[in-house]
């Protein structure tokens, strides 16, 4: 199963949300997709999450199929999160790194990219962001990092350097919401599907 975390003000509209959930259609895989929209709260965000890998698990989704959380920006920080916690495999696209820090600047009123419908990044928020951090992956083989050099918002080199070991992608260019995805999709989902290692 794969699911897909979007970031800051996105939604399961987005580009990139968009084309992978074509690809799992056309591999006969949209029952093991899932793209929910994210609350504000961090907090609250991940308990979603929570909900849903348990609901899939109770299905019996994980008997022959590995979990992958697939998160962008402030998405892949809850992707990292969630992996760390559930030991499961992550596709992070310039996610973030240090949440606290970086959504700290975002306090107040926003609207989503796909609404005009406004939300408050709150203050206690960046809280919850600081108390869900999680160090530098133990398991880096679980770990897919795609970066892009031209990445506007974030430090692509603080983020690999963060993720130095796990298998990476860096892009040359493009930007931070990976405007050229179309191109490096085929390599993400052959991370995200690959089976998973039978233990003899």
């Amino acid at each position: 199963m794969i699911i897909y975390l979007h970031g800051f003000r996105s939604s399961p509209h987005s580009t990139k949300a968009q084309l992978l959930a074509q690809a799992m259609g056309e591999r006969g895989l949209e029952n093991d997709w899932a793209c929910p929209q994210l609350p504000a709260s961090p907090a609250q965000a991940v308990a979603l999450v929570h909900g849903l890998i348990e609901k899939a698990q109770e299905g019996g989704q994980q008997a022959d199929r590995t979990l992958t959380l697939i998160g962008s920006s402030l998405g892949g920080y809850y992707a990292a999160c969630l992996a760390a916690r559930w030991n499961c495999r992550a596709v992070l696209l310039n996610p973030v790194v240090y949440g606290a820090r970086d959504l700290a600047t975002q306090v107040g009123t926003h609207t989503q990219y796909h609404s005009d419908q406004p939300f408050v990044f709150l203050p206690g928020y960046v809280q919850e962001l600081a108390e869900m951090a999680e160090d530098r992956p133990t398991h880096p083989e679980n770990y897919f990092l795609l970066v892009t050099t031209g990445d506007e918002v974030l430090n692509w080199r603080e983020t690999a350097q963060w993720y130095a070991g796990c298998p990476s992608r860096i892009v040359s260019g493009s930007d931070h919401g990976i405007s050229d995805f179309s191109h490096w999709l085929p390599e993400v989902l052959e991370f995200a599907l690959r089976p998973p290692i039978t233990q003899l």
